[in-house]
């Protein structure tokens, strides 16, 4: 058994700058390491739909927007299987047998769900699907027996559960068949969370505080003018604080020292910057001016390539339905081993079928 990859958005919208610096970037590194044997990348509608029932048309046209970004992005799918969760319906057929391992008090007390549900207002009017969420991502995991998960500290919970799960599976069933995944956790951990371009904790759609990875240059121009520095910046002489500003945090996860040689050759790096614009004299706009530079020099190759891509959106289906198929054909694999081991493969049970003829016609 090689090593394998599992990872993947829910199709809710187009995919932004938290996203890129979250798991875009880490994704194409790691899909070009030659490091792993098969990385599955998940299009999670299903899981998008527990919480948008009522608007099933909002994941289906952003599917392929979610796709477009993965391939403007680097994601090689000679490389790397693009997959839409729905279409496999092992998936489904997993999850309803793992949810035999798992307690209702077990879920309650999983940090993320918790966290989720107080994010949604859900109260009391949980949707079921929703809160077994655990479950069908364990079932997504172990379905490709997959080794590695690129998570963020907050799904390490949810990343437990699954583990709970493949064990509880051997302890019933024998041991062999489902693997237990490890984390992979974010190399940049300052940058893992990019906040919003008004401040707050989190780049969040609903929030409308994202640049998105599509985003034209005069967009990028006018969010990043926009942004949230330090409120008590108020005169270029004045001292400016670093932690909790916006602008510096990006600049973290993007900028390069060539960035600087490159569009501000004033500064050798990032940190002679920050201690200018802690000491005073150096305003916000000269260093937003500088961050449009540095995000369009990220930005432009992806947004050339989605175009490209955009003018085939056919061939977008096709790489998708293709990774689908092989995504499908792994899972069906792991799925006949997992019914095997439960002893609920009737029909290719030869041993059974003989016994039972065996012991009927005894009986006459």
């Amino acid at each position: 058994m090689g090593n394998i990859i599992l990872t993947g958005d829910r199709p809710t919208g187009k995919l932004h700058l938290g996203h890129y610096v979250g798991s875009l970037k880490r994704r194409v590194e790691l899909q070009n390491s030659g490091e792993y044997d098969d990385i599955f990348i998940m299009i999670a509608d299903a899981q998008a739909l527990t919480d948008n029932a009522d608007n099933p048309e909002k994941i289906r046209q952003n599917i392929i927007e979610v796709a477009l970004d993965y391939l403007s992005c680097g994601i090689d799918p000679k490389k790397s299987h693009i997959f839409i969760q729905s279409q496999i319906q092992e998936l489904c057929e997993l999850s309803f047998y793992f949810m035999n391992l798992v307690t209702v008090a077990r879920l309650q007390r999983n940090p993320t769900v918790k966290s989720e549900i107080k994010a949604r207002d859900f109260q009391a009017s949980i949707p079921v699907g929703f809160f077994t969420y655990p479950i069908s991502q364990a079932a997504d995991i172990t379905l490709f027996k997959a080794t590695t998960v690129p998570v963020g500290e907050d799904q390490l919970p949810m990343l437990e559960q699954a583990r709970e799960i493949v064990r509880s599976f051997d302890n019933v069933y024998g041991e062999g068949i489902l693997v237990e995944p490890k984390e992979l956790l974010p190399d940049n951990k300052i940058c893992s969370r990019l906040p919003g371009t008004d401040g707050k904790a989190k780049m969040s759609k609903s929030l409308g505080n994202c640049i998105y990875l599509s985003d034209s240059a005069k967009d990028v121009k006018t969010k990043v003018m926009s942004m949230f520095t330090d409120p008590d910046h108020i005169r270029i002489e004045d001292p400016g604080k670093v932690e909790g500003n916006s602008v510096f945090t990006y600049l973290d996860a993007f900028s390069t020292d060539e960035h600087f040689e490159k569009f501000w050759p004033d500064y050798k790096n990032l940190q002679e910057v920050k201690d200018h614009y802690m000491r005073g004299g150096l305003g916000d706009v000269k260093i937003k001016k500088f961050l449009i530079k540095v995000l369009e020099d990220t930005l432009e190759p992806i947004r050339t390539r989605r175009k490209e891509l955009e003018q085939d959106i056919p061939g977008v289906y096709q790489i998708l339905k293709e990774g689908t198929e092989y995504a499908r054909g792994v899972g069906a694999q792991t799925l006949s081993e997992v019914k095997s081991a439960m002893q609920i493969n009737y029909f290719d049970d030869e041993e059974l079928i003989a016994a039972q003829a065996e012991k009927f016609k005894n009986q006459q």
